[in-house]
């Protein structure tokens, strides 16, 4: 139904793109870029259920609170796990867009990346949570599609073209070609996981407990998926679990990738289920144009040189990987008419409005 209030709103509103990651959510506005980066989480009271913080001030808050708040990521493995938390986090950020230009209610149209592997029932509820956020209309676009559009692939040529996107909660590995994928796969194993690995390891080995924190710190200095040239050390903190005291070790980047093993062989292996089913036109095309990592996780050492070992296929890096959806994501609103094939559909609904519903 014609809302003339949302219609005049929409006129003075930006039209957004957003990254909704496990780890960090990316903020695109049209013709401006990248705004905001900021991690997903959002702190509470409670008992009242009362928002405190959104963002990095909530992340600070994690493992510091006390009883009455909690820190909390809305998102798990990529799908949202709450939906209240979520929609109030998502007006929080459209907001924080429009702040400049002094619209209370701002009624922007969003595009919104999602994980392929996505159910129908995930796929609505990301939807309705960006319309109950403010957004005048939705569309979604998968994740690996938005990251090749980001990363610059050539989507919409007849050549091949394959990224490996790895995000906080999931892995998506997808082959590409004339505005559609062709091959894809998708895994809930990715950056949480990894910082999981380092925190058993620490555990098993050591009888230290750390936090996530502390292992995400120690992934992104050390850590890596191939030997690397020179081998490092970082000071790792936490509480020993025999005496009950804090206790300092000193760990190699040897032992980090030791640690990371599992998880990576895992993404290997998908990546290789991948290009088993890949037509063998495109492989061919995928020798000359390599694959693509990008995301949080596609940053990880030396993960391009094993992807290289591994498929006998070059790997590589794109370029500000951690913004790769988001951008890709804005890439379709400045393109919209161009690039509207690459949106994410489903039988029976197109994404866009409350209407196509």
């Amino acid at each position: 139904m014609f809302n003339p209030i949302d219609a005049l709103l929409g006129l003075f509103s930006l039209d957004i793109g957003i990254d909704l990651g496990t780890a960090n959510t990316l903020v695109y506005v049209r013709g401006k870029g990248i705004v905001s980066n900021e991690p997903s989480w959002v702190a509470r009271d409670r008992y009242s259920r009362r928002i405190l913080a959104v963002g990095a001030e909530a992340k600070e808050m994690v493992g510091k609170t006390p009883a009455n708040i909690i820190a909390v990521r809305p998102l798990r493995d990529g799908v949202i796990s709450e939906f209240d938390v979520t929609e109030v986090m998502l007006r929080h950020f459209i907001r924080r867009a429009h702040e400049q230009l002094l619209i209370p209610y701002p009624r922007p149209r969003v595009v919104i990346g999602i994980p392929s592997g996505v159910t129908e029932v995930e796929k609505r509820a990301v939807h309705d949570a960006a319309l109950e956020a403010g957004a005048r209309e939705a569309y979604l676009i998968e994740e690996p599609m938005a990251a090749a559009l980001g990363a610059g692939l050539p989507v919409t040529d007849p050549q091949g073209s394959m990224i490996v996107d790895i995000g906080g909660g999931t892995t998506e590995v997808a082959v590409f070609a004339l505005k559609g994928i062709v091959v894809s796969r998708s895994l809930r194993i990715a950056g949480d996981e990894l910082d999981e690995d380092i925190v058993q390891y620490a555990r098993q080995k050591y009888n230290l407990a750390i936090s996530e924190r502390m292992a995400e710190r120690i992934k992104i200095n050390i850590g890596s998926a191939y030997p690397l040239p020179e081998e490092r050390t970082m000071a790792m903190r936490g509480r020993n679990l025999i005496t009950g005291l804090p206790e300092e070790i000193e760990i190699s980047s040897i032992e980090i990738r030791e640690s990371l093993a599992r998880s990576v062989n895992i993404i290997v292996d998908l990546l290789r289920d991948a290009l088993d089913e890949t037509p063998p036109e495109l492989v061919s095309d995928l020798m000359e144009t390599g694959i693509c990592l990008a995301g949080g996780g596609g940053q990880l050492k030396g993960f391009a040189e094993r992807i290289s070992e591994e498929t006998h296929i070059r790997g590589w890096v794109a370029q500000s990987a951690l913004t790769c959806v988001a951008r890709g994501a804005g890439m379709i609103l400045e393109n919209f008419e161009v690039l509207r094939a690459t949106l994410a559909s489903e039988d029976g609904w197109r994404p866009g409005g409350s209407a196509s519903w």
